[in-house]
């Protein structure tokens, strides 16, 4: 007890204290809730009194609600006072307003058919042209393998002649010695005589060291003779010296004789030319100027040439000429001999070729303006020796004949070359001819007859008179008519026998029955007599003369003036069948091509040339065909042969199916059809032959009369046309086609059981749930092919297309491995080739892939391979008509970024979009798309095809591009890349190489199309070199300046200046460039400085002073890149040596120079050059001509074409604005310009030049002028920028084989 009463007492306190914490916890709790109580009261307060405004305000609102109802119930109340009138006045408002809808519905859609109409007749021509080709390249093929067999044949002769010429050579080296000593005496007279001439005319120090240095120090050795003078070599004695001495020349320097390096006996020569034309070349950036390397001439003057044989090391040959053709003209030679080199020429002026240059062209000379700080001292000498270093050292160890292209293949390749012929009209080049002009041409009477009658349009604008006639006097109101008075009498059109004389052409189809009511017009309405002025170009000089033409039964005759017209005339021209009409490239040319001549004529504006277009077609039957053809995206779904037979009159036509519209034609190669039929909800059945009168088709001549199909079209509100077919294939394509543009194939059962089922599936609109995709016929199955997918005109193309299925198969079963790729590139080049030739086969093509690729399991390789096939096909060529449709369709069910196959599609899909943006393409794929193709998903790359653009510095870009990328596309990423201004603007153009590996290059046309580019290269390349390993060389394009304008300058980029400088250095390297031997140091010295930056010099050099092997290396590289060959080759090591101390002097100068400061001197001195930038060829003027050299240059430039001598002074400058006519002439080039007589009189003679050139180098000459000339001209259409590169649709001027790299294509 006593324990539980202590623990009783011990908890109790406990017990106590809790509770009064517990109280004290209770009472602050209630403080809290009071005080949380009060601020509630007040927010209840606060949102009260919010409430309470609320819905005062919204009572406030309610009542002005309802004061507004009760104005809108008045207004409504007075609105509707009379109903019944408002209403029928809105619906005679509602009538007005439909019926006004549906005249504009009307209208839109008349317009809309006749929209299509002008598209359809602009859009026909495309598959002619394909076809063409095809045919050509046969031929072209053909002809290649015979001139190859021709070559091996001439290569033996040519072995064989080599020999015989050593023979006879080491007879006349007998003969040579005998000479030789005969002719010492007269060399001894002749050098006091030279040396006398030498003292009368400058200070005897000068003469007296020139002597020496032309003689070197006399020896007892020393052996001297004469060389035959050769008249295929010789240069004709200077005639235009304005100095009968030669000039005197500052004291100090020592005067100097141009001097000829010759070779030393007729077979050096020889083998020189064999080394040149087997070596190759040493630097990969050299691609054009075939005529480069050593060059061999032996100019002689009018007395035979001397040659003095020193005893210097290699025995350096020094000829000497006479003194009239020594140092006058501006860019006439200096010789530097070793022995009198000095080094303190810094200063050295040729005060009269100073004088020379400033009279040539005072502008271009004057050096750029000063900046406000001085030049340093060297850039100032760098400057001096421009001034007269301007011109070549050595009087020139000329060209080769400028005749010939080198090398074995250059006959090959350019055998089919067509240089065309251009005309000037109002300041244009216009082609006139896409071949060159046979001499004879249009030739007539009035050819003998002088040319001062040359009064045309362009050469004498200021002719005030105006004839009657000419446009001045018709714009008078005088009528055509009543000018040639008494015999322009009217004759009645059916006085006219229209079919009396069809003598057809052999390879023409024969007709079944004369021409009725299908002529191109109502002839009866049509006028078939004219006359009125035309230019017409002259048979010898081809030149513009204006004559009066009159058109009359049949022929026309031409006349000097109206009032010749009771004279003979000046010639005629037979009208008959074989003739045709050619349109030229401008709006106002065409030619009159008949069975003898070709006339080309020209009218005063387009107005009269189709009022005399239009009467000669009324006569003569024919369309004028047109040479510049129009690309267009339309291409025939089906062509052929039909005889069409309407209102009882039967014709054989050539017909085509382009779209909705049937056109027939009167042969295969005409541009405007004689008619057409609207095939839109057409009627088109088969005939049964069996009710059809056999005497209608007795006169046919294809042998229908037993065997022929009939089909009947008729348009709405029409009569029908009956189409005779020979064959059943053919009547079974005609009515697919036909029937399918009618829009009637779902009703009516026609073509294959593939195309009734993709014919259904339009009908549904491609329901991507619709069971048609899963029928048997349009998926995968394992059974071969036994008949075609698609209707095609002929058993042959049945077979063939059976054979595409078993390519296909090969390439699809067959899994693709990296090392056996070509396997697979030859069947793909092969089967896109058959479908490309043959374009009835590209449905086919389509709908095999289609068919092999739809539900085809499992998914393994083969899938994925056909897949690729398909997206080699999309960026060749499309599917026609709804076969395009069911493709696209067929695209977007299976694109799916998540799946191999899916990615293949989604490509598919771009690159179709990329083939209608662009067009189609004209050559199959190359090896590098393929293999491109084939071994990486080409969905990954926006791009998926690049290739290495190479500049002149030796570096290159790679740019990527896709299967439909165009020059103008590729060069505009090219540009943004490298920072270069538009070509437009820089002049820049972009050149492949020749697969022949020979020095020639081509220039893109803006529209080609890289692939076709790559693929053609890619074809010459095995036709050239068949059986050699493939995929080892590819093509090489290089990006450089093509044509050079003044007002480039300004806002030249800093990398165009770079490439600039460089291409400058590979004309001067080259030859191309005048700049004698001590300026040709000062510019390599800069180049070196660009490339290398500064010399290394080696720190202590040996007691000689000669630099380090390193640097020695780097001298003779800056000599190989930098320094003229000519001036280098044939020096011994002593001299070789000593250049490049003298290089190493100069470079060392330039320490501490930036390489664009060096580039801007470099284009200072360049630019001192009044021709700098243009274009050298070397030629030889075909006799009579007024150039007496036998060896010149022209070059091309801005201003026009100059003729300089072979040491690059201009003897002749023909203006732009005095050229008529230029291009191919035969197979020569051609120029006539026009000559002012005597100043003051109006009138103008012509002048025609010919020069001897290889082909491949005229036609680059042609394409240069002509765009130079339209350059400023944005008028002409786009036709005149041809000239940047002539791929042309049908390759006029290029055959199929076209280009070619040295060396590797990275550098």
């Amino acid at each position: 007890e006593k324990e539980r009463k202590v623990a009783a007492v011990a908890v109790s306190p406990m017990a106590s204290v809790d509770w009064q914490k517990r109280c004290i916890a209770l009472e602050m709790q209630l403080l809290r809730f009071r005080l949380q109580a009060g601020k509630i009261r007040e927010l209840l307060a606060e949102k009260m009194q919010e409430l309470e405004q609320r819905v005062t305000e919204a009572d406030q609102r309610a009542e002005s609600a309802e004061k507004q109802i009760h104005v809108m119930e008045e207004k409504l109340k007075s609105a509707n006072i009379q109903p019944s009138e408002s209403e029928s006045s809105l619906y005679r408002k509602y009538q007005d307003l439909t019926s006004q809808v549906q005249e504009k519905d009307a209208v839109i859609k008349r317009l809309e058919i006749q929209l299509e109409k002008q598209i359809l007749v602009r859009a026909q021509e495309a598959k002619i042209i394909e076809e063409k080709a095809a045919k050509i390249k046969d031929w072209v093929t053909f002809k290649l393998r015979e001139m190859e067999q021709e070559n091996q044949q001439l290569k033996m002769a040519n072995l064989k002649q080599t020999e015989q010429i050593m023979l006879l050579q080491d007879k006349l080296q007998g003969e040579y010695k005998t000479i030789r000593g005969c002719n010492a005496f007269i060399l001894c007279l002749f050098s006091k005589f030279r040396s006398q001439c030498l003292h009368s005319s400058s200070s005897s120090s000068s003469s007296s060291s020139a002597y020496e240095m032309a003689h070197g120090p006399s020896s007892p050795e020393s052996t001297i003779r004469i060389t035959p003078k050769s008249p295929l070599l010789s240069r004709s004695p200077s005639t235009n010296n304005p100095f009968p001495n030669p000039p005197v020349h500052q004291s100090g320097t020592s005067m100097t004789l141009p001097k000829v390096r010759t070779p030393l006996t007729p077979r050096d020569s020889i083998q020189l030319v064999k080394k040149h034309y087997s070596q190759p070349q040493p630097s990969l950036d050299r691609l054009h100027h075939l005529n480069v390397n050593i060059d061999i001439m032996t100019p002689s003057s009018t007395s035979s040439t001397l040659k003095s044989t020193g005893t210097l090391p290699f025995s350096q040959v020094v000829e000497e000429t006479d003194i009239d053709d020594g140092l006058p003209d501006s860019m006439d030679g200096v010789v530097e001999g070793s022995g009198s080199e000095d080094p303190s020429r810094d200063g050295v002026s040729f005060v009269g070729l100073a004088e020379e240059l400033e009279r040539l062209d005072p502008e271009v000379l004057k050096p750029p303006t000063p900046p406000l700080h001085r030049f340093p001292s060297w850039e100032s000498r760098i400057y001096a020796v421009a001034k007269s270093g301007m011109r070549v050292s050595e009087a020139s160890p000329g060209a080769r004949g400028p005749g010939r292209a080198a090398g074995p293949f250059t006959q090959l390749i350019y055998k089919n070359i067509n240089v065309p012929v251009y005309t000037t009209l109002k300041g244009k080049a216009t082609q006139i001819s896409s071949v060159p002009l046979p001499d004879d041409d249009s030739g007539s009477e009035d050819d003998s007859s002088s040319l001062a009658s040359l009064r045309t349009s362009i050469l004498s604008p200021d002719r005030k008179s105006s004839v009657p006639g000419s446009p001045r006097a018709v714009k008078r109101g005088v009528s055509m008519s009543s000018i040639s008075s008494e015999s322009d009498y009217a004759i009645p059109p059916d006085a006219y026998s229209l079919d009396s004389d069809y003598s057809e052409p052999e390879h023409k189809v024969q007709r079944t029955s004369s021409y009725s009511c299908e002529s191109t017009g109502p002839v009866s309405g049509e006028m078939l007599e004219k006359s009125g002025y035309l230019l017409k170009m002259g048979s010898q000089v081809k030149a513009w003369k204006r004559r009066w033409f009159i058109l009359r039964n049949g022929e026309i005759l031409y006349y000097k003036s109206p009032s010749d017209v009771i004279r003979k005339p000046q010639g005629q021209i037979e009208l008959n069948s074989s003739c045709r009409i050619v349109r030229g490239e401008g709006a106002q040319t065409f030619q009159l091509i008949t069975e003898k001549k070709t006339f080309y004529l020209t009218a005063d504006s387009p107005n009269i040339l189709e009022e005399w277009i239009r009467v000669l077609q009324n006569i003569l039957k024919v369309q004028a065909s047109s040479p510049v053809t129009v690309e267009t995206t339309a291409k025939p779904t089906v062509r052929g042969w039909l005889t069409k037979v309407k209102h009882g009159h039967s014709k054989l036509v050539w017909c085509a199916l382009v779209g909705k519209v049937f056109y027939y034609y009167r042969n295969q190669e005409d541009k405007l059809p004689l008619g057409q039929l609207q095939m839109r909800e057409a009627s088109v059945q088969e005939v049964d032959r069996s009710c059809d009168s056999d005497e209608d088709y007795e006169t046919g001549s294809r042998g229908f009369l037993s065997s022929h199909c009939t089909l009947v079209v008729q348009p709405r509100d029409q009569s029908p046309t009956y189409l005779l077919i020979g064959t059943k294939q053919e009547k079974d394509t005609w009515l697919y086609h036909l029937t399918v543009a009618a829009g009637s194939s779902a009703t009516f059962k026609v073509g294959t059981e593939y195309e009734q089922l993709v014919g259904k599936l339009l009908d549904t609109e491609g329901d991507p749930e619709s069971v048609l995709w899963k029928s048997e016929a349009l998926s995968f199955c394992k059974e071969g092919l036994r008949s075609p997918l698609t209707t095609l005109p002929s058993e042959a193309l049945q077979t063939e297309a059976l054979k595409l299925f078993k390519s296909c198969q090969l390439f699809i079963n067959v899994l693709v491995e990296s090392p056996s790729v070509d396997y697979h590139t030859s069947l793909a080049q092969n089967a896109l080739q058959v479908c490309l030739t043959h374009p009835e086969l590209q449905n086919e093509m389509y709908c095999q892939l289609i068919k092999q690729t739809n539900r085809r399991t499992p998914h393994n390789y083969s899938l994925t391979q056909c897949w690729q096939l398909l997206s080699l096909c999309v960026a060749l060529f499309l599917p026609q008509q709804h076969f395009l449709w069911y493709l696209r369709q067929y695209l977007q069910h299976n694109a799916d970024p998540r799946s191999e196959v899916g990615k293949y599609a989604v490509y598919c899909q771009r690159s179709v979009e990329r083939t209608l943006q662009n067009g189609e393409r004209e050559a199959k794929p190359s090896r590098m798309e393929i293999v491109s193709i084939l071994l990486r998903n080409p969905y990954h790359h926006s791009l998926p095809f690049s290739i290495p653009v190479h500049f002149m510095n030796n570096t290159y870009q790679v740019v990527g591009f896709d299967g439909s990328t165009t020059v103008e596309e590729f060069l505009n990423t090219l540009n943004q890349r490298i920072c270069v201004r538009k070509p437009q603007l820089s002049g820049f153009a972009l050149f492949t190489d020749d697969p022949s590996g020979k020095d020639l290059e081509h220039c893109l046309q803006p529209s080609a199309k890289i692939c076709d580019v790559i693929s053609k290269w890619e074809q010459a390349l095995k036709e050239l070199h068949p059986g050699k390993n493939e995929g080892t060389r590819i093509v090489r394009l290089t990006y450089k300046s093509r044509l050079c304008f003044r007002s480039q300058v300004k806002g030249e980029t800093e990398r165009e200046r770079l490439l600039l400088a460089y291409q400058v250095n590979d004309e001067v390297q080259q030859g191309h460039f005048p700049v004698n031997k001590e300026l040709a140091l000062e510019v390599a010295a800069l180049m070196a400085q660009v490339e290398h930056g500064d010399l290394e010099r080696p720190a202590a050099s040996s007691p000689t002073g000669s630099p380090q092997p390193k640097s020695q290396l780097i001298l003779l590289q800056a000599l190989e890149r930098f320094y003229p060959k000519r001036y280098k080759q044939d020096c011994s090591s002593e001299q070789l040596r000593d250049l490049t101390e003298r290089l190493a002097t100069k470079w060392s100068m330039l320490r501490g120079c930036s390489a664009p400061e060096c580039v801007r001197i470099y284009l200072t001195v360049a630019r001192k050059w009044p021709l700098f930038g243009a274009k050298l060829f070397s030629a030889k003027p075909v006799q009579p001509s007024p150039v007496e050299q036998s060896q010149v240059w022209l070059a091309v430039n801005e201003d026009g074409l100059c003729v300089l001598d072979y040491t690059m002074h201009t003897l002749v400058t023909y203006p732009y604005q005095s050229v008529i006519t230029f291009g191919g002439c035969r197979d020569d080039f051609m120029v006539v310009t026009s000559q002012q007589r005597e100043p003051g009189v109006g009138k103008k003679s012509a002048e025609k030049l010919v020069f001897a050139m290889a082909k491949p180098k005229i036609l680059e000459l042609t394409l240069l002028m002509a765009s130079y000339m339209n350059h400023w001209n944005p008028s002409l259409p786009p036709a005149s920028h041809q000239p940047l590169g002539h791929w042309d649709v049908d390759s006029r001027h290029f055959p199929a084989m076209n280009y070619t790299t040295k060396g590797p294509t990275l550098l």
